[in-house]
């Protein structure tokens, strides 16, 4: 499968934004999903995910401010942010896996990546 992220851009703090993944292929109903965020100088982090079943799961850093959504007819995934702060600055990456398990990590296909920059 594909992975194609946009939406990213300049946002003041406290502000809010909608990320999009379209994803290419068949059966992307059977793929688990998630964002992660590299910000200046650090290492990539998980954001969120959703499982197959619905399940989802957020970083502490997010929780309560993100909400992870899919939508399989559309192949597409968002990533709605609310109430962001400039440490939500980073380029932010959509991920999928053709799994069931709920995952932090061992995604197998990624997005280009989409620049979100929050302002103080």
């Amino acid at each position: 499968v594909q992975l194609q992220a946009s939406g990213g851009g300049l946002v003041q703090a406290g502000g809010s934004l909608t990320l999009s993944c379209v994803a290419s292929g068949h059966a992307f109903r059977s793929y688990t999903v998630a964002w992660f965020r590299q910000a200046p100088g650090k290492e990539r982090e998980f954001v969120a995910a959703k499982g197959t079943s619905g399940v989802t799961d957020y970083a502490d850093s997010v929780e309560g401010r993100f909400t992870i959504s899919k939508d399989n007819v559309k192949n597409t995934m968002y990533l709605q942010m609310n109430n962001l702060k400039p440490e939500d600055t980073g380029v932010y990456y959509c991920a999928a896996q053709s799994s069931a398990a709920l995952m932090r990590s061992h995604y197998g296909y990624w997005g280009q990546g989409t620049l979100v920059t929050v302002s103080s």
